[in-house]
């Protein structure tokens, strides 16, 4: 319902602000046409951070484009495929902190220390004592029709792909 995805989106704005994201940072948000992204970047939106979609389908060179373009500071990735492409880059991509992933298959070996279940970040908003919630609310306030909503990159089919800066009004 949409109550229920509402209450989903909440709970993971809450768990990435627990995770550390702050207003302002790029959050980049990879994978297929799912729910669990759509509720990423609303997510992102909500703690005052910029999502940055990326099309799962593009190669690491791509991804390290856009990545250190816009200084991604976390990514929300659908699974491992996307999670191998951001590790075989991060060496190029200094700044990026975490990764959190919707889908932990083939991925239990891997080492987790900025690896997150998607899951648990959501588990930590649902757990919140208030805290978190305070917060959030605090930035909820500052959104206005002219804070940047979302980056988009242009397909680049004529050169680099190009950032395209969207605010709340526009969208």
């Amino acid at each position: 319902t949409w109550t229920e995805a509402n209450d989903e989106i909440m709970n993971l704005a809450k768990g990435l602000i627990k995770l550390g994201v702050k207003e302002g940072d790029h959050v980049a948000v990879i994978g297929r046409n799912r729910q669990y992204l759509y509720w990423s970047l609303m997510a992102a939106q909500q703690v005052g951070a910029v999502p940055v979609p990326l099309y799962q389908d593009a190669v690491a060179d791509e991804m390290e484009y856009i990545l250190t373009h816009c200084s991604a500071k976390y990514a929300i990735v659908g699974d491992q495929e996307q999670v191998d492409k951001i590790q075989e880059i991060q060496e190029k991509v200094k700044g990026l902190k975490d990764i959190v992933y919707v889908d932990p298959k083939g991925l239990r070996k891997y080492e987790k220390s900025s690896l997150h279940p998607f899951s648990d970040v959501s588990a930590y908003g649902k757990d919140d004592n208030g805290e978190l919630k305070a917060e959030l609310d605090k930035r909820l306030g500052k959104i206005t029709g002219d804070t940047t909503c979302v980056l988009l990159y242009t397909s680049g089919t004529t050169g680099k792909s190009k950032g395209v800066v969207q605010t709340h009004r526009a969208i």
